[in-house]
């Protein structure tokens, strides 16, 4: 059966992108955010996962306002990204695997998620950028599993829903036929709102607590409802519901094995955690 070694949970600000485009890892203003990446790197070499199940939230690329799925899930051979307008330049096209990804599908809808399933789509830098703060070579080690949460337009999936969501992809993982190493990254936030009244807000105090709640007590996030959440984290925070997403595949107790916490970066608070599944 698959195992699933780990999450990674991260941020995908687009101006990561053009950062790591033009060099600038060891500038001033942006060398407290790289400097928590290699540990990461070096965990993931030691364990070699084979597949990354990447959860994350479509900004268009994909998905528009008229056709946003609440939850969509990528089975094609091979995902691609294209310009979106920020200045990010195009990575390597990612390598899919369609039979864990039907295995997934098939299991999720059987625990009564109705989903979007996408045997064609192009992947956003919510899904890029993490992947190049990960391998920064840009030669994918890894088969890819894309898994859209709705974090763009109303209504959105409560904070319950999605670590419940969590929690079937990992049942659903750990039943995969297969001698294969998994491991989850869930990506967004932290807490930032980009406009508005509130534009440049920032919760340094709820982030530190949501990011101990992933390892003590998971669902902790889910008493909050959708409002709460945009109140507490700025409109754009809710996108930890992808790393509620990620912290449920992971059954059991975990240990964090590493995190970074650094504001600001483009208005967000940028984060990073990386903790291994103890079953």
């Amino acid at each position: 059966m698959a195992q699933i070694v780990g999450a990674i949970t991260t941020s995908h600000v687009p101006a990561i992108g053009r950062a790591i485009d033009k060099g600038l890892q060891d500038d001033p203003y942006w060398k407290p955010f790289f400097d928590g990446f290699p540990p990461v790197r070096k965990w993931l070499a030691e364990v070699r996962p084979d597949v990354a199940v990447m959860v994350y939230n479509d900004h268009g690329l994909n998905f528009f306002l008229d056709r946003m799925p609440t939850f969509a899930l990528g089975a094609a051979p091979e995902y691609r990204n294209a310009d979106e307008g920020w200045g990010i330049p195009t990575v390597p096209p990612f390598k899919g695997d369609p039979a864990l990804s039907w295995h997934m599908i098939e299991s999720l809808v059987a625990e009564e998620f109705d989903l979007v399933t996408c045997q064609e789509m192009l992947v956003d830098h919510a899904f890029t950028i993490p992947m190049a703060l990960l391998w920064p070579d840009l030669r994918w080690p890894v088969r890819t599993v894309p898994v859209v949460v709705n974090t763009v337009q109303s209504p959105l999936p409560s904070a319950s829903r999605c670590y419940k969501l969590g929690e079937a992809i990992g049942r659903a993982i750990e039943s995969w036929d297969a001698e294969e190493r998994v491991v989850v990254i869930g990506t967004g936030g932290l807490s930032h709102q980009l406009d508005g009244q509130r534009a440049g807000f920032i919760n340094k105090a709820f982030d530190r607590r949501f990011m101990d709640s992933l390892i003590d007590d998971p669902k902790w996030a889910t008493q909050y409802s959708t409002l709460d959440l945009v109140e507490l984290v700025g409109t754009q925070g809710v996108e930890l519901l992808m790393w509620l997403v990620a912290r449920g595949a992971l059954n059991g107790k975990v240990r964090r094995l590493h995190s970074n916490y650094h504001i600001p970066i483009s208005n967000t608070a940028s984060a990073l955690m990386l903790m291994e599944n103890r079953g």
